[in-house]
């Protein structure tokens, strides 16, 4: 049981243009309690995972069963070689040709058995190359794959958290050491208060003439 519920966290994408064999992968992944989408061509795989870029891409629509699980991540892809339009390798060279989606597992199933077609495959990064009628068997060593990436996942998750948390530690630190700074600088000096422009002038300059005139009280200047 507890197997089965962490397996069925796994998101499988299955790609196939024969609807025989997409059905039996199907229920193959589902009997391994994986989640499962199903697509019929590269093109529409490339559309469901995000990177399909052509004009035309409005006219495609994704065979998706049960649903279209666009929003639920992609852990694994396992997808026919031999498809029409896009091969099975193209699809795998595309996926590790992006940034974003390179670490997701890949793996190549064929009905023919033809050592120089699988060795390219696991030298451009597939990680099985599995050799049809798919067996139950077969998908037991998906696990493995679908496990290191997830503790990947996890590493670079754990690794962007600590990178923000030293990023955010490095602002604070910043922050007080430009604070101490500014409380290191000395401080203005008060300026001197200048002289009173106010102050009295001397007293000569503020007397009157009226005030300085003699004043004759009750008395008569005869000529």
């Amino acid at each position: 049981m507890g197997m089965a519920a962490t397996d069925s966290q796994f998101h499988v994408l299955a790609v196939d243009d024969s609807v025989i064999d997409r059905k039996l992968i199907e229920r193959l992944l589902k009997t391994s309690s994986y989640q499962v989408t199903t697509v019929d061509s590269g093109s529409k795989a490339l559309e469901f995972l995000g990177l399909y870029e052509d004009a035309q891409s409005s006219s495609y629509s994704p065979s998706v069963s049960p649903n279209n699980q666009q929003e639920v991540g992609v852990n694994l892809v396992i997808t026919d070689y031999c498809m029409p339009g896009m091969t099975g390798y193209d699809l795998l060279r595309k996926i590790k040709e992006s940034s974003s989606l390179r670490n997701i597992p890949v793996v190549i199933m064929s009905s023919e058995n033809v050592p120089s077609r699988i060795n390219r495959c696991l030298e451009e990064g597939a990680e099985e190359f599995f050799l049809k009628p798919v067996r139950l068997s077969d998908l037991s060593r998906l696990r493995p794959h679908l496990m290191k990436t997830k503790s990947n996942n996890q590493n670079q998750e754990k690794q962007e958290d600590e990178s923000e948390s030293s990023e955010t530690r490095s602002q604070e630190q910043e922050r007080e050491h430009h604070e101490l700074e500014q409380q290191q600088q000395p401080q203005p000096q008060p300026q001197p208060i200048p002289p009173n422009s106010n102050k009295r002038k001397p007293v000569e300059e503020g007397f009157s003439p009226e005030r300085t005139r003699p004043r004759y009280s009750g008395i008569a200047t005869l000529v």
